[in-house]
């Protein structure tokens, strides 16, 4: 069972996510544990209200269980895989909320965690959580007799093409095929052997090389959305700075004289900045002055 977490806000979000019927053929809130509220939307409501005391923005732990794609899954086995998480974690205890997901006949779960010790009035800490919630998953793959995947042994063998829920989500929003990205991009960092290359390998894609506030190297689309080029070429920060090595020069980062090197906007915005609308517009013309 494969089991991904992440610290997150904005609690009504989640909470209309977790509750789409849209993408699911059945949804179920199976558990409201610790909270006041007897609904998914009024408890996180409740958790972030209790995060307006402390410094927290992150108020949630939410995390995800997949089983194998064949295997069959009971309720208590998840009950069993939830409960070895949150000890891992440091979460036994905390208020939580629990939903299962059905689509085509498969189940996945989802629990998510307020991340505040009411008594201390302080943020629970997760320190190392993606390498606790490895070790766990590997616990359960043994315990079930599942086959387990490749890159749980050996990193080298993990498939380049797998994306996570962030990365799907992130798609699904610019309407583009998850699968279809992750191989884009990671065919234009395995086709350069420099910097101006793989720039000109986006360039020919409509993306933009850019230096992010927060994401380090990143690529910009030609609406302004924000591409991590370490989750989606699944390279290490390190491997991008080892490639892109001219950062100074920031002019020669782009196929064409009229781009500047940019920094991506810190706050959400309904429309791209200028800056990236400039940095686009002028990929565009490049490439139909080139052909």
């Amino acid at each position: 069972m494969i089991l991904e977490g992440n610290a997150r806000g904005y609690g009504a979000e989640l909470a209309r996510h977790l509750l789409n019927m849209r993408d699911n053929d059945h949804v179920q809130v199976h558990l409201l544990d610790g909270f006041l509220a007897d609904d998914l939307a009024g408890a996180f409501e409740e958790a972030e209200a209790i995060s307006q005391a402390t410094q927290c923005k992150k108020y949630l732990f939410s995390l995800s269980l997949n089983p194998p794609p064949d295997a069959s899954v009971s309720v208590g086995a998840f009950e069993d895989a939830i409960a070895k998480a949150e000890t891992a974690l440091g979460l036994t205890g905390q208020p939580k909320a629990v939903v299962f997901h059905e689509k085509n006949g498969r189940r996945h779960a989802h629990a998510v965690y307020s991340r505040i010790d009411n008594d201390q009035m302080k943020a629970i800490q997760l320190p190392h959580f993606k390498r606790k919630l490895m070790a766990v998953s590997r616990e359960l793959y043994l315990e079930h007799s599942w086959d387990m995947p490749r890159g749980f042994d050996d990193r080298q063998q993990r498939d380049p093409n797998r994306f996570t829920h962030a990365e799907a989500g992130q798609a699904k929003r610019a309407k583009r095929d998850t699968v279809a990205l992750k191989k884009m991009f990671r065919a234009c960092w395995d086709g350069a052997d420099n910097q101006q290359a793989f720039a000109a390998a986006l360039a020919d894609q409509g993306y933009a090389l850019a230096r992010g506030n927060r994401r380090g190297l990143v690529a910009v689309d030609a609406d302004g959305k924000v591409w991590s080029l370490s989750r989606w070429c699944g390279v290490k920060p390190k491997a991008l700075s080892q490639k892109i090595t001219d950062i100074e020069d920031r002019a020669r980062s782009y196929p064409c004289s009229n781009c500047s090197f940019v920094k991506t906007p810190r706050t959400r915005a309904s429309s791209p900045s200028p800056l990236i609308i400039n940095l686009v517009n002028g990929f565009r013309l490049s490439k139909s002055s080139s052909e």
